[in-house]
């Protein structure tokens, strides 16, 4: 059954970014053993990708040679005419997230749904019931300020599923979301 997920890391006072909307934060985490396997892990299991703008926009101005998601079918959401990123499997919508959400689940073929970010979307996925599981990267570092993990409060409750640490004080949470009627 496809899961729609959100898996992101966070600084442990809960921004994905910092006040400049940097993750240079977050890159020194990069090298500890473990962590690159657990995403590459995480990525075999999605077939379809969501993302804001502004995560669109952050990942456009990388440099990067190749698009980092070749074998998922990605949706931006936006409102604006954005360049495309060539040779990326990539749909521009302003459209509803349900509206989507359901072509998403089609074109993952049983796969996850991974929504990027950021949390102003996942926020927009959760409050009509289409966010699953929160998978959650806890960094060792404190912000002070930023782009929260989630603007808004989420309806129903977390389950713990599992955890994993990893060198530096890094943990992965996962987490199942459970809706009102379910808690």
């Amino acid at each position: 059954m496809t899961r729609t997920q959100y898996y992101v890391a966070s600084s442990i006072d809960g921004y994905i970014a910092d006040t400049a909307g940097s993750l240079d934060w977050l890159t020194p985490f990069d090298a500890v053993p473990g962590i690159t396997a657990h995403y590459e892990g995480f990525l075999e299991g999605v077939g379809a990708i969501a993302m804001g703008a502004s995560t669109y926009e952050f990942l456009l101005g990388l440099d990067m040679d190749e698009w980092p998601y070749p074998d998922q079918r990605t949706w931006v959401f936006t409102h604006r005419d954005l360049p495309r990123f060539p040779g990326a499997d990539l749909e521009l919508t302003a459209d509803d997230v349900q509206v989507v959400h359901a072509r998403m689940v089609d074109a993952a073929a049983g796969r996850n749904i991974w929504l990027v970010g950021g949390g102003g979307l996942v926020a927009q996925f959760a409050v009509v019931g289409l966010l699953d599981e929160l998978w959650l990267g806890v960094v060792p570092v404190v912000l002070g300020g930023g782009v929260p993990v989630l603007p808004t409060r989420l309806p129903g409750t977390l389950a713990l599923e599992d955890v994993t640490r990893f060198g530096a004080g890094f943990l992965a949470l996962r987490y199942r979301l459970d809706s009102v009627a379910d808690a």
